[in-house]
């Protein structure tokens, strides 16, 4: 049955990083402005997100990642403890991206306000999380309208007219 639902705060971190993200077999497609060093449950101790990303690149799932500014240092740390995302998660930062999105093997999306961060998804504790909405769906027709945003940034079809290309490292030949 196709769904379309209202999730914010606590809830968008257990419904997209605790559910939709793990359950990707095939592709998971992440478009963040803000990208910072999440940590997420797993049993009773926090992980970095980036140890689910490298658990689903160990099992063949295609991992696509869209950012508009560099992460900070632990990011960068924690990023650097799982070679395998370097060739097993593709990267590209530009600074228009602005939109939240979360696709799971083209079967659920997430849109919303909630950058790739602790306080955006929920993870930290109520006092210390923002406040966030978004919409989490399985309607096929919403999911090819969030990929179709994602994969017009991936593949440039706005670099020719964005006015940022000294800034923008990932198409500097378009």
């Amino acid at each position: 049955m196709q769904r379309t639902e209202f999730i914010r705060d606590i809830d968008i971190y257990r419904r997209v990083i605790q559910e939709a993200v793990p359950s990707a077999e095939k592709f998971l497609w992440l478009a963040t402005s803000d990208l910072k060093d999440l940590h997420v449950a797993k049993g009773k101790r926090m992980i970095p997100f980036l140890e689910v990303l490298s658990g689903l690149a160990d099992k063949g799932v295609e991992i696509r990642l869209l950012h508009a500014k560099e992460p900070g240092p632990l990011f960068r740390r924690d990023f650097d403890r799982y070679e395998n995302l370097i060739h097993g998660m593709e990267r590209i930062l530009c600074p228009r991206v602005h939109f939240k999105a979360v696709v799971a093997d083209g079967r659920i999306a997430y849109t919303g306000s909630a950058n790739l961060t602790g306080a955006g998804m929920g993870a930290k504790s109520s006092n210390r999380r923002n406040f966030e909405a978004g919409l989490l769906t399985t309607d096929p027709a919403l999911i090819r309208q969030v990929m179709d945003q994602f994969d017009g940034v991936w593949m440039g079809s706005h670099c020719s007219a964005c006015g940022r290309k000294s800034h923008c490292a990932d198409y500097p030949d378009l």
